[in-house]
This record gives C-alpha cells, sequence and structure tokens, in this order.
C-alpha cells in the first residue's frame, strides 16, 4: 500500500526528536524527564492572615496544570478523619497528588519531656500523611528559643546563640536522637522525612548533613529550601543536592515578607539535575504581591527553569 506525502508526515510528527535524531543502528537517548511542580499551601497564607483554605489551593493547582500540594500543616482547618477524607478525596477528583506535608517541630531543648512532646507530635504527623496518602513531611531541627521574634530572628539572618550552659553539641545529639526515635514510625507508614535548611541548627548546610548523615537511613533526607541561606546560597545548595529528596522554592514577588532573594533557577536547576535530583519541584511563594497573580508568574519562572 502506498503511503501518500501527507500521511508520512502524519505519522513521523509523532515520533519523538529523540528518537528521529538518533544516528543508524544506534539506540536512542530517552529525553529527561521533566521535574513535576507543586504548590506550597503557604503561597498562600504567611501566618498575618486568616488562613486559607487548603481546598482552594488544590483547586488553583489544578487550574494551572500543577501535579501537586504541598500541605503546611499549621494551615490544615483540623484533623479528624472526615476531614482529612474530604481532602484527599478532593485532591483526587482535581486529578492532583498530595505530596507534603511540612510540620514543625523542636528538637532543640537539654528538657527530655519537651523533646519527648515534640516526637510525639512528628509520630504524630507521620500517621496524619499516612492518612491523607502523602509520602513525605518536612522535618525542622529547632533552634534554641534565645530571640523570642521571628521578626527579630529574620533581623539577625537567622543567628541564634545558644541557651547558657549547653552547646551546639548537645543540640545536635538531641536532635539526631529524637529524629531516630520517629524512623520506625516513618518507615512503616512508608513516609520519607525531609530535614530542612531552615533555622537553627540547619541554618548552614553543614548542619543539615551533620544530622543526615549521622543517621544515614534510607527514611531520612534533604528537603531543600532555595530560599533559607540568606548568603552566598549557590555553593550551599549545591552541597545539599546529594542528598535532596524534596524541592521548595521560594518567590519574592512584591519583595519578600522578612527579605528579598533574586534567585536564578537556572542555575539551581543545573545543581539538581547534576545529582539526579528526579523529584518535585514545589513553589513558596514568599512575596507581598497578591498570590492570584504573583503564583502564575512563579510558576512560569520554575517552568521555564526546570522545564516542568
Amino acid at each position: 500500500m502506498s503511503l501518500s506525502r501527507r500521511s508520512f508526515l502524519t505519522a513521523t510528527a509523532a515520533i519523538p526528536a529523540w528518537a528521529a535524531a538518533a544516528p543508524a543502528g544506534e539506540s536512542p537517548t530517552p529525553a529527561r524527564k521533566p521535574l513535576k511542580l507543586g504548590i506550597s499551601s503557604y503561597s498562600y497564607w504567611h501566618f498575618r492572615t486568616e488562613k486559607f483554605p487548603i481546598e482552594t489551593v488544590i483547586e488553583k493547582a489544578c487550574e494551572y496544570g500543577v501535579e501537586g500540594v504541598d500541605i503546611l500543616h499549621r494551615q490544615m482547618a483540623g484533623e479528624d478523619t472526615a476531614y482529612l477524607n474530604r481532602l484527599k478525596k478532593h485532591a483526587f477528583i482535581h486529578g492532583v497528588d498530595l505530596i507534603c506535608l511540612s510540620i514543625h517541630q523542636n528538637f532543640v531543648s537539654p528538657q527530655p519531656e519537651i523533646r519527648q512532646k515534640n516526637i510525639s507530635h512528628t509520630l504524630h504527623c507521620i500517621e496524619l500523611a499516612y492518612q491523607l496518602g502523602i509520602p513525605c513531611i518536612r522535618l525542622n531541627s529547632g533552634r534554641w528559643g534565645t530571640i523570642e521574634s521571628f521578626d527579630e530572628l529574620m533581623a539577625r539572618r537567622g543567628e541564634e546563640p545558644p541557651l547558657e550552659g549547653y552547646t551546639e553539641d548537645d543540640a545536635f545529639g538531641w536532635c539526631i536522637e529524637s529524629i531516630e526515635k520517629c524512623l520506625p514510625k516513618a518507615e512503616e507508614c512508608g513516609v520519607v522525612l525531609a530535614l530542612e535548611n531552615h533555622w537553627g541548627l540547619t541554618r548552614k548546610p553543614e548542619g543539615v548533613l551533620r544530622i543526615v548523615n549521622a543517621i544515614d537511613s534510607p527514611w531520612l533526607g534533604v528537603l531543600m529550601d532555595t530560599g533559607n541561606f540568606l548568603e552566598d546560597p549557590y555553593p550551599q545548595l549545591e552541597k545539599m543536592a546529594p542528598k535532596t529528596v524534596f524541592v521548595q522554592a521560594k518567590t519574592y514577588f512584591g519583595g519578600g515578607e522578612w527579605y528579598t532573594l533574586d534567585l536564578d533557577y537556572a542555575r539551581i536547576a543545573q545543581i539538581l539535575a547534576g545529582v539526579h535530583y528526579k523529584g518535585y519541584i514545589s513553589l513558596e511563594f514568599e512575596g507581598k504581591e497578591d498570590a492570584e497573580t504573583a503564583v502564575p508568574k512563579s510558576l512560569d519562572l520554575l517552568r521555564k527553569a526546570f522545564g516542568a
């Protein structure tokens, strides 16, 4: 049967570019899979206004063609089974995955009962993630609390002195021991713990890696927050990249709530590509512009950088 020129062109148009371009006799090299994008619910709520509904964030993700939603635990309207099931169903019918539960805890305390309270909270949140079908939770190491105001902590660039009579070595020991007690539950539930470069012990990559390397568990990795290194971020992000299992990518349209960084996402994409990172890039918009306009602009920026 003869093939018309039009039929030939129609048929060959469906062939991927890498296959069409492969030299004769050689196997084609598959194109690298684009990274998936997520939206952190925090992008619509910066602790300064009334809580923004998680259900609406899911709807926004669907509208913008974003694959996942990263839920801020403190933004949830409740924890009862009916509410969790509604969120899970709402995500499913909108074709959106729930990809991370970002929680808060503080393991930096000389008091065992306070550390145990935070361990229990983390175990509870692992169970919540399991109920929601979320495969990852964000961990904090915690901080000393010697600077009470977060605004003041930001003004001091995250620097905070230890409690009198204690050292950072003490704090790292408490944190490592506390996370180790959470790992059996994480493995049981199939929930990866992702330690963020946040404030306190994890303000620098060396602190993050000191904890992760000391524990050395397949159920503990690094959550790379692109906006939490205030000076010279790229070498610091590069240090954490090999252990990274989840990325939260900050943008600051309208100027940041606490500070503003001009991040080169093409460069960050190269860093992650260099370690063959295949996970999600979750947008954390932290600017003062209205999220209704800033979130779409932020997603466009990330799509261009990561080919998502």
